[in-house]
């Protein structure tokens, strides 16, 4: 590219570069999506998640946003959920207890919480900001044992319709459950014989945990109404979690080369009813990695080697076409993970060159802006960091840029602290 066609894309990318906050975002749309989502390209950066609250804050306050939903534990998320939405518990014990993934130990999740209990103290119900995780209760090591949720799914049941309409009684299942241990086995994500997933006693717990999760749709007219609303949100939440952590363990103790795939899939399809669901109670802000957001395939290489698989992102934006939307996060740089700047033929390093720290530019604009010029992928030397695919340079309906990641110790004073998080949410709406 010549010296002059590349001043002439500099000036076309400055002019189509917005700031980041909620009005330029909402701009980009022709009416407000019933799910917004915001994706990281890396995990645990506390500069890029106080980007997150700032920015969610103003779509609470300005555009009626009334869930935040984040990539961690959907079971876990019900003590976060009390908190913010009651007061219920201590916040100490909710980012202990509440996160997965070690994600209740940041300084910006904890502020998050802290304003969005803030935020609902003496509000009345319908205004209160709510919390959800869409993720299932999975780690990297392995998944949790499906107890939790059958129990519980169970437990709704036996309280309020005919005994004579259950599959099995909770003897039943305790004694097909046997120890959590043989769940949680370690091992299994590495070698599928250690996985009780096709046990037996799996087979026959798939079975009643579908006859479970029939009764209660069949039962829908009257537990909707008969039960609480939120007692019976957290019982479709059960039974979803339930089915889902039983497929999971199943695709665990699966030896075909296809098996790392299928969990991945499995994985996102359990965050995307997640968050279909939690839409179904009003417009949904949503923040989780790129790859479980953005609409194209979602692929990584993992020690089975590559994989693709269709991200939550896709299969919400399926179902709910245009009121779905999402707004990819790139960075420049992230020197204290090795990642420098980036070459200039890159998204990145195109978007570096300009005089912003952020910005924000939405997909057209950005296509418009590169007419012709086809930018080449960028190489992290770090695992951690996943760079934009150049084919798909927004991923979605716009791109967020973050030029320099700074460490959280380098930022002490340049954010919002969790104080001045409370202050401005007891001064809002």
């Amino acid at each position: 590219m010549t010296s002059d066609s590349n001043r002439d894309l500099h000036h076309r990318l400055r002019d189509a570069v917005r700031a980041v906050d909620a009005e330029a975002v909402m701009e980009l749309f022709a009416e407000r999506p019933r799910i917004l989502a915001l994706g990281e390209p890396t995990h645990g950066e506390d500069a890029l998640l106080d980007l997150r609250n700032e920015l969610f804050r103003q779509l609470v306050e300005q555009h009626g946003y009334r869930t935040i939903a984040l990539e961690s534990d959907c079971l876990a998320g019900l003590l976060v959920d009390d908190h913010v939405a009651t007061g219920r518990g201590t916040l100490e014990e909710v980012m202990r207890r509440g996160f997965s993934h070690g994600f209740g130990a940041s300084a910006a999740n904890r502020a998050l919480v802290r304003w969005a209990r803030a935020y609902n103290e003496g509000r009345p119900e319908p205004e209160r900001v709510r919390f959800a995780g869409i993720d299932g209760p999975l780690e990297i090591t392995g998944a949790a044992s499906p107890r939790e949720a059958l129990t519980a799914l169970h437990g709704y049941l036996a309280a309020a319709v005919d005994p004579g309409l259950l599959p099995c009684t909770a003897q039943t299942l305790d004694r097909l459950l046997g120890a959590d241990d043989r769940w949680t086995e370690p091992a299994a994500m590495t070698d599928p014989t250690r996985s009780a997933g096709r046990s037996p006693e799996a087979g026959e717990l798939r079975l009643l945990a579908d006859d479970l999760v029939a009764l209660l749709e069949a039962q829908a007219p009257y537990l909707s109404s008969a039960t609480p609303r939120e007692d019976w949100d957290r019982a479709r939440l059960y039974g979803r979690t339930a089915t889902g952590l039983l497929r999971y363990h199943r695709a665990m103790a699966d030896t075909s080369p296809a098996r790392m795939g299928r969990l991945c899939a499995l994985r996102d399809r359990m965050m995307a009813e997640n968050l279909l669901a939690a839409a179904e109670r009003g417009p949904v802000l949503v923040h989780a990695h790129n790859a479980h957001l953005q609409r194209e395939k979602s692929s990584m290489r993992t020690w089975e080697g590559p994989v693709e698989w269709w991200s939550a992102g896709a299969l919400a934006g399926a179902r709910l076409g245009g009121q779905y939307a999402f707004l990819a996060t790139a960075l420049g740089t992230l020197r204290h993970r090795g990642v420098d700047v980036p070459p200039p033929d890159t998204v990145e390093g195109l978007l570096y060159g300009l005089p912003r720290d952020r910005c924000l530019i939405g997909a057209p604009l950005l296509a418009a802006a590169l007419g012709e010029v086809r930018p080449v992928p960028r190489a992290s030397p770090w695992f951690g960091y996943a760079p934009l695919d150049p084919a798909h340079p927004a991923g979605g309906d716009g791109l967020v840029f973050v030029r320099d990641v700074l460490p959280a110790e380098a930022l002490v004073g340049d954010v919002p602290d969790g104080d001045a998080l409370v202050r401005d949410a007891s001064r809002s709406g």
